[in-house]
């Protein structure tokens, strides 16, 4: 059986390949007043004069002393933030790059 490799071209605006793929321009899902979970869970804290954050936590600092490796890792992201990752730029020598880079877009000719 033959195949042919076909490239899909983007045939939208919303940065999937698929027809209709991806979420709509300006929709609002994720905006910062439709976020009810996490206003529920502050207007509860608050009410509770800070006492459901302060349980949450020792919650987690008792499952990191039992060796929770999963609650290490929260611990050490909440305390020391989570870790950055950085890549080291060289040449093949091991010397410094230069650290000035240009990028030059260029209009290709007209092809006829």
């Amino acid at each position: 059986m033959e195949h042919e490799d076909k490239q899909i071209e983007q045939t939208n605006n919303w940065g999937g390949k698929r027809e209709g793929a991806g979420a709509p321009k300006n929709n609002q899902n994720a905006s910062k007043s439709n976020r009810l979970y996490a206003e529920t869970i502050k207007r509860i804290n608050v009410q509770s004069e800070g006492q459901v954050a302060y349980d949450i936590a020792m919650a987690l600092i008792n499952k990191a002393k039992d060796g929770d490796i999963s609650a290490i890792k929260e611990f050490g992201d909440r305390v020391d933030g989570k870790a950055v990752s950085t890549t080291e730029l060289g040449t093949i020598d091991g010397q410094d790059s230069p650290l000035n880079v240009t990028l030059k877009f260029i209009k290709p000719n007209d092809v006829d």
